[in-house]
């Protein structure tokens, strides 16, 4: 085969076959291709999108580039649970725990953050001594003990999508949906999960912005899933605003615990009740209503926030840091927002708060750069609830040399007020 063929053949939008795929995956991975060529194959992609039984064949070929974990000797049933990421999301904290308790092993599997979406082993790692490189026995020994264990991915999955990524980063061709769909899935099938939940955001916060583009990324991906033997499903989730009040890595932590004893509701706690319920529902404890109910009595009970408590010590952190939060790192640095006027708040880019989390350090722009685990943003007011002029509307944190006003003023720009009477 020749890779100029390949290019040309799917420029005029013709289908490739699976040797075709195959190939190209396996002899780019290997070095045998250019960048340049590679480049411009994904660009074809850009254009003329992929069949359904192409972008499967892509995910497959991606998948086993590298290591395939088998989970076997864990369960024969275990779910996972994957967010296409957003401000503040913190739900796997609330949800490997919760599912957990209900005897549904959780082997989960999650990323750093980069940019403005935070990442779950960030979060977790601002648990002091807490371990998410643990090996594939240990992690198994967690899981089988505790019923759930979240890690950092290993470096030997899907070689051929971090490859394949960093070319689309610098290239813009990101935002396809058969590469996206076929990236992200290669990475869940490669983890060995029996049970798939996808979250697929939407909205200003998201890389999805709009409903149809989100339905169609989700469509895309539980195909690619129940093609491939896994039990999978999505919901389309809101991040028109950031998800709960806390964006920043250890006051997230903060915020889930606090989910967990049952004493933060709104739109998070429902939001973490819905997902438990759909993963529960996977693994087949029932059907979606009958696992809410179980996953509200999980919390109410204390056993989903003892579960927590249980990954944390299995995972050599200490458990007393979510039940007395002074142990966090303290932000060296506070600044209080005030209103300006009263009136309701309103946020009209929930992307522009993540950055601004992100400027205060809680993030990082390159990859594998050190973050302030104490840095974030508090939101004292949530979107759409009103405040009187004068009233506190968001604490911003950070340890790091930075014009905290400066940033203040950033958010108070994009975390507005609305008059009242133009409501």
């Amino acid at each position: 085969m020749q890779m100029y063929d390949i290019i040309c053949k799917k420029k005029t939008n013709k289908e490739l076959s699976t040797e075709e795929i195959n190939w190209l995956v396996k002899e780019f991975t290997a070095g045998n291709i250019s960048d340049a060529q590679m480049t411009a194959f994904l660009m074809a992609v850009y254009f003329n999108s992929m069949t359904e039984r192409e972008t499967l064949d892509l995910t497959l070929a991606m998948e086993h580039s590298g290591d395939v974990l088998d989970l076997s000797s864990i369960d024969k049933i275990t779910v996972d649970k994957h967010s296409t990421g957003g401000v503040g999301d913190k739900t796997t904290l609330f949800i490997a725990p919760t599912v957990a308790s209900l005897g549904v092993k959780v082997p989960k599997m999650s990323g750093r953050g980069l940019g403005h979406t935070g990442g779950t082993i960030d979060k977790l790692e601002s648990i002091e001594g807490f371990n998410t490189s643990l090996s594939f026995d240990e992690f198994s020994d967690v899981v089988k003990s505790v019923g759930c264990a979240v890690v950092g991915q290993t470096g030997k999955l899907t070689p051929a999508d971090k490859k394949i990524y960093a070319l689309r980063d610098v290239t813009a061709t990101v935002d396809s949906i058969p590469l996206i769909a076929s990236s992200i899935m290669s990475k869940k099938l490669a983890t060995g999960n029996s049970c798939i939940l996808l979250d697929v955001k939407c909205g200003s916060g998201a890389f999805m912005k709009d409903k149809e583009s989100a339905k169609a990324l989700a469509d895309t991906m539980v195909k690619i899933g129940n093609n491939a033997g896994r039990n999978c499903a999505a919901l389309i989730t809101d991040m028109t605003k950031p998800l709960g009040r806390a964006i920043g890595n250890s006051l997230e932590v903060i915020e889930a615990a606090e989910a967990l004893k049952g004493k933060e509701k709104g739109e998070f706690f429902d939001l973490c009740i819905e997902l438990s319920a759909n993963m529960l529902s996977l693994a087949g404890k029932g059907t979606p209503e009958e696992c809410a109910v179980m996953a509200k009595e999980a919390v109410e009970s204390g056993k989903a926030f003892n579960k927590f408590k249980e990954m944390i010590s299995a995972q050599g952190g200490s458990p007393e840091v979510v039940e007395d939060y002074k142990l966090f790192k303290q932000p060296k640095f506070i600044h209080e927002v005030y209103a300006d006027k009263s009136g309701i708040v309103t946020c009209n880019d929930c992307e522009a708060i993540g950055l601004v989390s992100l400027s205060l350090g809680a993030g990082r722009t390159v990859k594998d750069a050190p973050i302030d685990h104490s840095a974030g943003v508090y939101l004292d007011k949530l979107c759409g609830e009103r405040v009187e002029k004068g009233e506190k509307i968001a604490t911003l944190y950070s340890s790091i040399d930075c014009d905290m006003a400066k940033i203040g003023e950033r958010f108070s720009s994009v975390y507005q007020i609305t008059d009242t009477n133009l409501v």
